[in-house]
């Protein structure tokens, strides 16, 4: 029987082959009392099972060591461990078995009923992304417990073409998984920008998340058809959808090939209007993507990717070999190094925290300055990278003029600091802001005087002013790049940095969505920065667009006071 499913495509592309379903976890153990001289015994194996999961997260870590997803997968695993570590689950469970003297299965799942209950009652997006991680950290356990760990599904039949339908992938299951080659990932859970999504997107592979009963409804060697694109699965289709499919990845991939040849043309509009395209980076590893790409800069180098998965604090030598070896590669473009986004989803290790609502706490720049040490030991080491490139300095999450003032002083703190050691810097680096809280979108007449060019950050922008959690699929539909109050305020902070001659980028996901990319021309943006992946679809896109053509389109569609009529104008401009 055909038919179809509907979830989030997270990683775009189209794949055909036949399902492989992954084992289910059975969370659902038994409850039966320990004889009290029993109690050290059973201690002992929930403490051998703990050591046994604790092992198979070290050899996981140490078998990825470079690649695309190296960041991810090593960022994920090692969350996973904080977990297994932390005495709230461990501890926990070893006073339940004492006192109450029950099985160790059973004690380990009622301490994780009550971790989830506390979880829930915050209803914080990080937080539910964070009670995942616990229930499948508790699985791992469970399975080395009944004398299963670290399972792996069996070969498939299918070689070369199985596609993995799971209920939850945790990233430990998917840096095992990927050995076996899968060509693309089903999940009933999961959402644009949950583990699964990250990491498909990294690895480059068809994937579709919140499919809520694939894995119950889908058969072991089922056909079926993967649509990233649209986020569709079709089960068992017939010849004539299977043949049309065909065709259609076919044609991807000629015009993938057909990309490429347009990798070293500039980015300029048909009536010749230059457009910077740049890439967003998390590691120096990420280079030679870039390059791949054809970016002619770095538009967003998340430094804080260089905080998590270890022990320690980045040093300053240590951070500074990295922004070097970036701003060195990129042979005298620009490199825009964004200063630690750490809290809300991104922690260091050691430092997890509770809060009512992480998204709207200490985060970004707000931690920056509430650690003035850790932030100067930065700001040094991106002073000194500025020798050897044209390095620029990034500020995330600015909602006030008195945190611009207080970043300024630091960094002239650390600029004096290098002279008074004789070490030399750029001593004209450029210092921007991003543009991702609507205050600071209402507040550039005030910012724009203490800056040097600015970056919207739409992801945010978008989450903060239509209050939707870009990480809740329940709410998924709401968030809308689309929605006339996001168009006010990205039109606005274009034509007022415009009109101030102040340089201006966009570097959310709208940037990489040839969708928008029209639109964005028309309100007068000239630099994009994205994922290089996206890089030369939106540059064909630029190729093939006339500016005098565009403007009075996307002016109407400014301006339209309807829904419907919006989106027939943007069809009409993408035409």
């Amino acid at each position: 029987m055909s038919f179809i499913l509907q979830g989030i495509g997270v990683s775009e592309g189209i794949t055909i082959g036949h399902a492989h379903l992954a084992e289910p976890a059975a969370l659902e153990v038994a409850h039966y009392l320990i004889p009290k001289n029993q109690i050290k015994k059973e201690i002992a194996r929930l403490d051998k099972a703990f050591a046994s999961v604790r092992k198979e997260f070290e050899l996981l870590q140490s078998s990825v060591t470079s690649g695309p997803a190296f960041a991810e997968f090593s960022a994920f695993i090692d969350l996973h461990h904080m977990i297994l570590d932390d005495p709230t689950l461990s501890e926990a469970t070893r006073n339940s078995i004492e006192q109450m003297h029950c099985n160790a299965e059973w004690a380990l799942t009622q301490q994780m009923d009550v971790l989830l209950e506390q979880f829930e009652a915050i209803e914080d997006a990080y937080l539910r992304e964070r009670k995942t991680d616990v229930v499948q950290v508790v699985e791992r356990v469970l399975k080395a417990l009944i004398g299963h760990p670290g399972y792996l599904p069996p070969a498939s039949k299918h070689v070369g073409d199985s596609i993995l339908v799971a209920h939850d992938l945790s990233p430990a299951d998917m840096m095992q998984y990927k050995q076996n080659q899968f060509t693309a990932f089903l999940t009933d859970t999961g959402s644009l920008t949950s583990h699964t999504a990250i990491v498909a997107r990294s690895l480059n592979i068809p994937s579709v998340v919140a499919l809520h009963h694939a894995r119950q409804l889908i058969l072991e060697d089922d056909c079926l058809i993967v649509d990233g694109h649209r986020g569709i699965i079709i089960v068992n289709p017939d010849k004539c959808v299977l043949d049309e499919y065909r065709l259609w990845q076919r044609q991807l991939e000629i015009e993938r090939r057909k990309l490429k040849r347009i990798r070293s043309l500039a980015a300029v509009t048909l009536d010749g209007a230059p457009i910077d395209l740049f890439a967003n980076i998390e590691l120096p590893e990420d280079l030679e993507q870039v390059k791949e790409s054809g970016a002619t800069g770095i538009g967003l180098f998340r430094s804080e990717f260089l905080f998590l998965n270890r022990d320690n604090l980045p040093s300053e030598d240590e951070q500074f070999e990295a922004y070097r070896l970036v701003a060195t590669k990129m042979r005298g473009n620009p490199v825009t190094i964004r200063t630690f986004d750490l809290g809300s989803d991104k922690s260091l290790k050691g430092t997890i925290q509770i809060a009512a609502n992480p998204a709207l706490g200490l985060r970004a720049i707000r931690m920056s300055l509430a650690e003035p040490q850790m932030f100067l030991v930065q700001l040094r080491a991106i002073l000194r990278a500025s020798k050897y490139g044209q390095v620029r300095i990034l500020v995330p999450m600015l909602s006030n003029v008195a945190e611009i003032d207080q970043t300024l002083h630091l960094i002239a703190n650390a600029k004096q600091s290098l002279r008074d050691e004789k070490i030399p810097f750029d001593e004209n680096i450029q210092v921007g802001g991003m543009i991702e809280i609507p205050a600071a979108a209402l507040s550039l007449d005030s910012f724009m005087p203490k800056l040097d060019f600015l970056s919207i950050g739409t992801n945010d922008l978008i989450q903060y002013t239509l209050a939707v959690d870009r990480v809740d699929d329940t709410v998924a539909h709401l968030f809308d790049p689309f929605h006339p109050a996001i168009l006010w305020l990205v039109t606005r902070i274009i034509q007022t940095a415009n009109r101030a001659k102040m340089p201006v980028a966009l570097c959310g996901e709208m940037a990489g969505d040839i969708q928008f990319t029209r639109l964005l021309l028309g309100l007068g943006l000239q630099q994009f920065s994205m994922y290089p992946a996206q890089l030369l679809t939106v540059k064909n896109q630029i190729l093939k667009s006339h500016l005098p053509d565009i403007i009075p389109l996307v002016q109407k569609i400014i301006k339209a006071d309807n829904p419907e009529k919006m989106h027939a104008l943007l069809a009409k401009l993408n035409s």
